[in-house]
């Protein structure tokens, strides 16, 4: 089971590596706002490192053509669900994380400001997996059960909020499921 921490921030049953990609959210800012990416470096490949070697600012260019655009980028997320279920966090979710870009939700701009960003290990071609979709709703429960802000908070696609730039979670994310995921679990901890 995961617990957040209000005063920390933290996921407990989580893997931390703690990234340097993050800040404080602007004064009278507090999450209110679930925003769900997907993410595979290289493109198509899972597994690897390389997603947390870019939030931690140490990805090798060299190491692959597609990551001769993405070294020395300083970006993040609060957590990433692997493919085998493993939740990492990257940043406190009281503070900022860097995974939004430039983005809006209904009107207001600057989605990193208010939002908590959840990687999910996949892309736009490959169905995610059970443990993904079953560890992805046991944090949305903890983040909403730990944090007032987020009780009612909505959770939108990446595609949601940078529609002309941004395809994730993309077409193979089963939002209907995760849906119902979400509301068999508030049926059993109300």
């Amino acid at each position: 089971m995961l617990i957040l921490n209000r005063r920390t921030g933290l996921v407990e049953g989580a893997r931390l590596s703690l990234c340097p990609h993050r800040d404080e959210r602007p004064p009278e800012s507090q999450a209110r706002l679930i925003v769900l990416h997907a993410i595979s470096l290289p493109p198509g490949q899972f597994g690897g490192n390389e997603i947390e070697d870019l939030f931690h600012g140490r990805l090798d260019g060299s190491a692959h053509p597609f990551f001769s655009g993405l070294a020395g980028m300083r970006v993040s997320a609060h957590f990433l669900v692997r493919r085998d279920g493993e939740l990492v966090q990257f940043v406190s979710v009281l503070q900022r994380a860097w995974h939004a870009g430039e983005s809006q939700f209904r009107g207001q701009p600057h989605c990193n400001d208010y939002s908590v960003g959840i990687e999910i290990e996949g892309n736009e071609s490959t169905a995610f997996t059970d443990r993904q979709y079953n560890q992805a709703c046991a944090a949305i429960v903890a983040l909403r059960a730990g944090l007032p802000s987020l009780r009612s908070a909505p959770i939108v696609g990446h595609s949601d909020i940078a529609p002309s730039r941004k395809w994730d979670p993309g077409q193979t994310f089963d939002w209907a499921r995760l849906a119902a995921d979400l509301a068999r679990a508030a049926e059993h901890n109300p």
